[in-house]
């Protein structure tokens, strides 16, 4: 897939609006955010580096926290056994169950786990919510994917890696290995995403329908 395939995709369905490179020449926010999908299938043959995780996890000190209490820990799994202890306790692709995604041979291989230090509660789920998103923008920019997994055996993983906190969510990381498009839809709709002929389909709303 060429480089800028998902940008001329993003201007054809959804428009040009002159913020996909910012001023000195990097990628701008929506060109993060286009390449920022769900993928479930990654590419073996690279291999995520400690490093790189580390990179990802220093996005949260500049990030928001809710009354700053910063209560989310982080701790990365890279190619291994922990990682295949993580891989048998996660569960990805629910809306295509018939799939049973991933599929061999593209399973992910490095991990950051996502805890808090005090029970779960509307506040921390804030958080955790721009602590992800953060840190897969910052997987992006580094030329990476991930998938925010919510389904995942907690008890079994907490255990698995001897955490001392809950784990609240499992962020895969990886080189990705498939191909994804977004799809403008308007409200009433299907949301549910698809795949056909090796491409997978990410209903959208458009900004119109999203704005009251």
């Amino acid at each position: 897939m060429a480089d800028n395939y998902l940008e001329k995709r993003y201007e054809e369905v959804f428009g040009r609006d002159g913020g996909h490179k910012a001023a000195h020449g990097r990628p701008g926010l929506d060109t993060l955010l286009l390449h920022n999908r769900s993928f479930r299938g990654y590419d073996k043959q690279y291999v995520v580096h400690r490093r790189q995780l580390d990179a990802m996890i220093a996005v949260n000190p500049k990030v928001a926290s809710s009354i700053n209490l910063q209560r989310l820990r982080f701790r990365p799994v890279v190619k291994g056994p922990e990682a295949d202890r993580v891989n048998a306790h996660i569960r990805m692709g629910r809306g295509l169950p018939e799939l049973h995604l991933p599929f061999p041979g593209t399973e992910p291989e490095a991990f950051i786990i996502v805890c808090s230090t005090v029970p779960e509660n509307p506040g921390i789920d804030i958080d955790l919510g721009i602590s992800l998103q953060s840190m897969l923008l910052k997987a992006v920019e580094m030329g990476l994917g991930g998938l925010i997994i919510r389904n995942f055996d907690r008890e079994e993983v907490r255990e698995a890696l001897n955490l001392p906190y809950e784990p609240l969510a499992v962020l895969a990381i990886g080189k990705p290995a498939e191909k994804i498009e977004l799809v403008p839809v308007h409200e009433g709709e299907g949301l549910a995403y698809y795949r056909r002929d090796g491409v997978h389909y990410v209903p959208k709303l458009t900004a119109g329908d999203l704005t009251i």
